[in-house]
């Protein structure tokens, strides 16, 4: 009789019982597991979206691997020849970087200041492909040209061709005192990241340029860029050997390490979180499933007396709770996906529709909510609500095989 289906078709009667609360409370359960796994997938997508989109934003200005000497990297070419030996690094470049101030009018803002060769930039980083006004390529040596932030353009009130003062901390001697050094960049262009930081904090000039200003005679370093972001670090390390000791040898995941770090904690206290949701509606899988045993135990009683074992009648409930499981997991997968999918169109619309605004750009590092769905991370949410669901039906089902037939049936 075990091999019969009639286990199937009898859990899948009793999903609807004789009393409303009992169908009420499978609904509930349903629905709750449905609501926790769409959220995990959502959830999920949005975190992996998060750390995507802040790797490639950062990496558009910071290179894969820096090597640096203090005070001044003098005899950098050697170091790009020793590099380029290595297979992996596909491209260098020197850089030269320095605090500055910037002032324009009555306003001034602290920045970093990059001097750079733009024709050997655009090979380790995309900063050229970020630009909202002028060329990238403008820099050119003794122009004295300057690229801004957005942000940083506003919050100084300038524009293509104004002229900013650059003032750095650097002194020079004269007869009234220490005065501090500066000079006059013309604007040549602007950039948007995207993420605050850069955009409020960071300026380039020519390198040449970058070298008379704080006077010095070599670079702050070389900028690689390597083929497998992922061996970043063994590559480092081999780098760090062939280098002598003295040169600081760092990696874009040392140098925004906390970023990763966070979005990384954040997603799995979301996911844990979350599968509290899950939790609470197997407990609704549970109650659902004793009201059912504890309505049908004459049922269960004439079943046993008709031959079933214990075995099909455990088999029933099991079914039964898995039942509700598997659809509300279903649902909640088909809804998952969709709203990973088009939550650059759903989220939006939100905002308009409540004028709000989720992340404001002068506090979080994306202005944007992005989205990366991962298959492995759907199979991942999936498969724990349906063991959630599997583990809410085993108390259930094993008391409703322990029913005792002459008991169940001596005042019927």
């Amino acid at each position: 009789m075990s091999g019969t289906p009639y286990e199937f078709l009898t859990g899948l009667r009793y999903i609807r019982g004789r009393q409303a609360f009992v169908s009420v409370f499978s609904a509930l359960s349903m629905a709750g597991i449905a609501l926790g796994v769409a959220a995990l997938i959502v959830v999920l997508s949005v975190m992996n979206g998060f750390q995507k989109e802040l790797r490639t934003r950062i990496l558009s200005v910071v290179s894969h691997i820096e090597v640096r000497a203090y005070p001044e990297l003098k005899d950098w070419a050697t170091v790009e020849k020793t590099t380029e030996q290595n297979p992996h690094v596909l491209a260098s470049a020197p850089y030269v970087m320095g605090q500055a101030m910037l002032s324009f009018g009555g306003a001034s803002r602290g920045s970093m200041l990059r001097g750079v060769d733009p024709a050997r930039e655009d090979s380790v980083a995309d900063i050229g492909n970020h630009m909202r006004a002028g060329n990238f390529a403008a820099l050119k040596p003794e122009s004295y040209g300057i690229v801004l932030g957005l942000d940083q353009a506003r919050m100084l009130g300038v524009g293509m061709g104004d002229d900013v003062v650059v003032i750095i901390p650097q002194g020079l001697a004269t007869p009234a005192g220490t005065m501090p050094r500066l000079r006059s960049f013309k604007v040549v262009g602007v950039f948007n990241i995207g993420m605050y930081e850069f955009d409020s904090g960071l300026a380039f000039i020519n390198i040449e340029d970058a070298q008379r200003l704080y006077r010095m005679g070599g670079v702050s370093g070389v900028r690689l860029k390597v083929d497998d972001l992922l061996q970043v670090a063994k590559i480092r390390k081999e780098l760090a050997q062939q280098l002598p000791f003295s040169m600081d040898v760092s990696d874009w995941t040392r140098s925004h390490a906390n970023f990763f770090r966070a979005v990384q904690i954040e997603k799995r206290m979301m996911f844990l979180l979350l599968v509290l949701i899950m939790i609470v509606a197997a407990f609704n899988i549970i109650s659902s499933q004793v009201m059912v045993v504890t309505e049908k135990q004459s049922d269960i009683a004439i079943l046993r007396t008709l031959g079933a074992s214990p075995a099909s009648i455990l088999g029933i409930f099991i079914f039964q709770g898995m039942l509700v499981g598997t659809v509300g997991t279903v649902i909640g997968v088909l809804g998952g996906v969709a709203l990973a999918l088009n939550i650059d169109v759903v989220v939006p619309a939100i905002e308009r529709l409540f004028n709000v605004q989720f992340l404001d750009k002068s506090v979080y590092y994306i202005s944007e909510l992005p989205s990366d769905l991962q298959w492995g991370d759907v199979v991942v949410v999936a498969l724990t609500a349906l063991f959630f669901a599997l583990a809410a039906t085993i108390y259930p089902a094993w008391k409703a095989a322990r029913v005792n037939p002459a008991a169940a049936l001596r005042y019927e």
